[in-house]
């Protein structure tokens, strides 16, 4: 007869305390690959690659000094932003993380995570939209050498129009995790 054992702490780690849908593991990973191909197009600008962008003379665009320090920072900022997305399918969502001071162990108030991702969502939504409106009537914010590289431009910049309606889909999922238990029976899920 077999005999039963704990699982290693790895996997007790990745347990949260209702299983996450497959789907919803794949769009959480999906959304920091939406944030990747513009952050590495801003970074190919900071590392003095023009990117095919002219400046307003027609001669190749430098991106310099601090400007390019910031282009890096605004890059890593958002793909950080993208990776929080994992908190809505990992524990880390459900139950803060021990080393954090002052709310280490103690669960993470469910409509506190829902209510944030719900509210950077739609706030995607509209930066996104806004960004677009002009290349969504064929004005472009940059003049570029040529159509190839407007193209590349568009091209890693059009992934992030996804990045709000994913999180919103991956909130939904989080949502009925977290309070399914909750709506059906009124009692909290296990924490085992």
């Amino acid at each position: 007869m077999p005999t039963l054992t704990a699982p290693p702490a790895a996997a007790r780690e990745l347990r949260t305390s209702r299983p996450v849908p497959a789907w919803a593991n794949r769009v959480a990973h999906v959304i920091p690959l939406l944030t990747l191909p513009s952050g590495l197009w801003r970074i190919g600008l900071a590392l003095g690659y023009s990117m095919g962008a002219l400046d307003e003379t027609g001669a190749p665009a430098r991106v310099l000094g601090g400007e390019a320090v910031y282009v890096v920072g605004l890059s890593v900022f958002s793909e950080l932003v993208a990776l929080t997305a994992f908190g809505l399918v990992r524990p880390w969502g459900e139950v803060f993380p021990r080393w954090l001071p002052w709310l280490g162990a103690r669960r993470v108030p469910p409509y506190a995570a829902i209510t944030a991702a719900t509210v950077g969502g739609i706030a995607l939504v509209a930066i996104w939209t806004f960004a677009f409106r002009d290349v969504f009537m064929g004005h472009l914010p940059l003049r570029f050498a040529g159509d190839g590289w407007a193209a590349l431009m568009v091209g890693c910049y059009a992934p992030l129009q996804l990045w709000g309606p994913l999180l919103l889909v991956l909130t939904w999922a989080y949502w009925r995790r977290r309070t399914a238990t909750r709506q059906v029976t009124g009692a909290e899920p296990s924490r085992s």
